[in-house]
């Protein structure tokens, strides 16, 4: 069965390079919001495997957007993976504390996303 992601980023480049490398890659389907409220909605209504997630967006943060996707029993089960720019080993560790499945730094490697995903979140690729 394909999986679902839904990508949660304000940067619409980072949104479609994420996005075709997901796709042309491992052939998921790729859903994609460009804010948390937004992100929030779909995460409920879609219901995707996996989401990944921006930290620093206008408005709503990443914290903030996973906090309340946790809070609601229809979000709080799907794996959510932070993507920042501003991760260091360190930070990482407190984000996984916080209860993100997993971090991916940024810049990515676009042809590493998914090997880097499946790690994350144990599956086959």
């Amino acid at each position: 069965m394909t999986k679902r992601i839904l990508i949660i980023d304000d940067d619409e480049g980072i949104r479609e390079i994420a996005q075709i490398c997901l796709e042309t890659v491992a052939g998921w389907d790729v859903l994609m919001a460009a804010s948390g409220k937004e992100g929030i909605m779909m995460a409920q209504v879609e219901q995707p495997d996996s989401i990944l997630l921006d930290l620093t967006m206008p408005e709503m943060n990443g914290i903030e957007t996973f906090q309340q996707l946790q809070g609601n029993s229809q979000s709080k089960e799907i794996p959510t993976i932070l993507l920042t720019a501003q991760g260091n080993k360190g930070d990482n560790q407190q984000f996984l504390e916080l209860g993100f499945t997993g971090v991916i730094n940024k810049p990515f490697e676009a042809m590493e996303l998914v090997t880097q995903m499946c790690q994350i979140l144990g599956w086959e690729f």
